[in-house]
């Protein structure tokens, strides 16, 4: 789950119960919100999120609107070897330590301190038993934007693309943000080269230290991956180069 400091973030949001466990959702982005929300049927359209290479993730991702506005709603699966057994339930220890709350919360205060992430409208949680729970939590979407992973397939980056890939990232960095899964897919781009990070699942707020290069090596690998798998996409140690340029430059200028 998303582990974030007390002391830096300020509860927010709108919390209601419901049968079997809450719902946490900004007013200013929906006025009413119910269980049923969480369900594309809910919805007057819907559709699967897709994307080149797997992209979408675990197929636990639908894009939805209302007519007026449009969402990403996700529901919090297990992936790996555990995900062919269970493939969405998980311990519960507390409302504010769930997935979606907690993941909620995060996204809350980065999108609130002018980091480029989705707007959180909404999370839930419900309770499965006394032990376990499943989750659900609903973001508004950025209209026209893909995967890093879409964006290279379509067109190769030029140097500047790399350079502000690598000043955002130093961003989140010097906001204390850890990333637990940062690659080819939760890097997003919007139009000609607006980049913004999402899934802050298990994401955290850290001192500086060691993590930040994981974070960047995590990336690298994904990049090599991506690349190997599809030809058409063309990613070079001289972009790693120009990504490391901008992230360094910021870093000096932080």
């Amino acid at each position: 789950m998303s582990q974030v400091s007390k002391g830096r973030l300020r509860p927010n949001g709108t919390v209601e119960k419901t049968k079997t466990g809450a719902i946490l959702y900004d007013r200013a982005v929906l006025n009413h919100i119910s269980s049923g929300s969480f369900t594309p049927e809910a919805w007057q359209w819907s559709q699967p999120v897709s994307g080149a290479l797997h992209s979408a993730g675990r197929g636990a991702t639908m894009y939805v609107g209302d007519g007026d506005n449009e969402f990403v709603l996700r529901h919090y699966r297990r992936g790996g070897l555990l995900g062919r057994v269970n493939r969405d339930l998980y311990w519960w220890l507390s409302e504010e330590r769930t997935r979606s709350f907690s993941e909620w919360r995060l996204l809350s205060w980065l999108h609130s301190k002018g980091l480029p992430v989705p707007r959180p409208a909404a999370a839930r949680y419900s309770r499965v038993g006394g032990l376990l729970y499943r989750a659900d939590l609903l973001t508004v979407r950025e209209p026209g934007i893909r995967s890093l992973a879409d964006r290279l397939l379509e067109q190769p980056a030029g140097n500047g693309f790399w350079r502000s890939l690598g000043e955002v990232i130093r961003r989140f960095h010097v906001a204390g943000v850890c990333h637990a899964d940062l690659n080819a897919y939760n890097i997003q781009v919007k139009g000609a080269g607006e980049v913004f990070l999402l899934d802050f699942d298990r994401g955290r707020l850290l001192p500086p230290g060691p993590w930040q290069e994981r974070n960047l090596a995590r990336l690298y690998r994904s990049l090599r991956k991506v690349s190997h798998l599809e030809p058409r996409i063309v990613f070079s140690e001289p972009d790693w180069e120009q990504l490391m340029h901008g992230y360094s430059s910021a870093a000096r200028s932080a």
